[in-house]
């Protein structure tokens, strides 16, 4: 098996604390229930034969568009129009630095590895999420869904984020917390670790590193 000579990491779920807690955050916030909320999606979705995230993921919708738009599908199920202003601000109040998995990141970076970040963002967070982690420090090069114009499992989305590092897909090792995304990379060639928590994801990437560093 070729050696690892690069690891892709995902933002949100792994180098985060779990994106659930965030989407609770806000469906507390604006009073809804997680059925409701999944009902308007899957309504938003038969209307425009997508899920509105997705168009919001790939830089293809504004986040006042997709919140609009959302207020759109909620609003027959709650009798009301829900307040979706503080949307991006709650989300992110509850989304916090999974320190072990940055100072993973960082060792890896340290040792020689070449690291890149593969994330499906919307364009309009990256001025608050960047921020929240030593992302210059530790990555050459960060593929924003939001900036590409296509999105995670999408092919193309691993394939630039190979060409980005000049590699071949077998040498390099990425880390997701989604299992679409993980079958994705798979796909495209790339050895791959379904995030689940720290103890699991770190001990499976040493094993993929051979359990040491040169």
């Amino acid at each position: 098996m070729p050696e690892i000579e690069a690891v892709i990491s995902d933002f949100g779920g792994v180098l985060t604390t779990p994106l659930l807690s965030s989407f609770m955050a806000v469906q507390d916030e604006i009073g809804i229930s997680p059925e409701n909320l999944g009902k308007a999606m899957r309504a938003i979705a038969a209307e425009d034969g997508e899920n509105p995230l997705y168009a919001l993921e790939r830089g293809e919708m504004a986040e006042a568009d997709f919140l609009e738009r959302l207020g759109d599908g909620l609003e027959p199920l709650l009798g009301h129009r829900p307040e979706l202003h503080r949307f991006r601000e709650v989300y992110f109040e509850a989304l916090h630095p999974n320190q072990p998995m940055i100072e993973l990141m960082r060792e890896l970076k340290g040792a020689g590895k070449r690291m890149a970040m593969l994330t499906n963002n919307v364009r309009e967070w990256e001025p608050v999420w960047r921020p929240m982690l030593p992302v210059d420090e530790i990555f050459e090069t960060v593929v924003d869904s939001g900036f590409v114009g296509c999105r995670k499992p999408e092919a193309r989305i691993y394939e630039m984020t190979l060409g980005r590092l000049g590699l071949p897909a077998e040498t390099c090792l990425f880390v997701d917390d989604l299992e679409p995304n993980i079958e994705g990379a798979r796909k495209a060639g790339m050895v791959a670790v379904h995030f689940r928590d720290n103890e699991q994801a770190i001990g499976e990437i040493w094993q993929h590193l051979g359990d040491r560093l040169d």
